[in-house]
């Protein structure tokens, strides 16, 4: 079981960490270190993702996790096999000896020495990120405390991963007004038009041209030059 290591004052240094990396790939990292760290009889654990029905590894602990989720694609089984699953925990206690996905099991039992694995969905109201998953060298070595430690860690992933994703869409849509206030202006200048109108000038050579608005926005900021409307 998780113990008396798994306090309140690891999962605030988690969070913390998780608010302070600069990119998801340190906050993946961050979360299967933080697996093998806190949950006891914890020796392997990665982040998943299934896209259209191919397991890609986004982090692990070490490249046992690689290959893993190489045979989940070869063998088209294993709990992140499926691209729309719907089970939030997934809990195997002896992967010799499950009868789910038998030739999987086996075969991480038999060339890594795996025995048991729960994997969580990574998820918020926002969307989903993938699936945490955590193996064990011994039969049932996950215990309720050891899945609420992992559903805990998987929580403040998906919410690190959500706050991050939607600071990137407010900077890119600030960055995007910005393209086309510049674009305006250098419009107003040239043809001495108002903003109302240099606005309605981006639009609709944007309609005529088939160009997203701030494609063309940034075109004319980076050539100076109009194109004809």
């Amino acid at each position: 079981m998780a113990g008396n290591r798994t306090t309140t004052t690891h999962f605030a240094q988690l969070a913390r960490a998780m608010g302070a990396a600069g990119a998801d790939e340190d906050r993946l990292m961050l979360a299967v270190e933080a697996a093998l760290d806190l949950v006891d009889g914890c020796t392997q654990a990665g982040i998943t993702i299934n896209r259209e029905g191919d397991c890609q590894t986004l982090a692990a602990t070490s490249d046992v996790m690689s290959s893993v989720n190489s045979w989940q694609n070869e063998l088209a089984q294993g709990p992140c096999h499926e691209p729309d699953r719907t089970e939030e925990i997934v809990v195997i206690s002896d992967l010799a000896r499950d009868e789910r996905w038998q030739t999987w099991g086996r075969r991480v039992h038999d060339e890594h020495g795996l025995r048991s694995t729960i994997s969580l969905l990574v998820y918020s109201t926002k969307g989903t990120y993938g699936t945490l998953s955590l193996y064990a060298d011994r039969p049932g070595a996950f215990d309720g405390d050891d899945l609420a430690t992992a559903q805990a860690i998987a929580g403040h992933l998906a919410v690190s991963l959500a706050a991050s994703r939607e600071i990137d869409g407010l900077q890119l849509a600030l960055s995007s007004r910005t393209v086309i206030g510049q674009a305006e202006g250098i419009i107003m200048e040239r043809l001495s038009l108002d903003a109302d109108q240099a606005l309605a000038y981006l639009k609709r050579v944007s309609s005529q041209t088939n160009r997203k608005l701030v494609a063309l926005a940034l075109s004319i900021v980076e050539t100076r030059e109009l194109p004809e409307a």
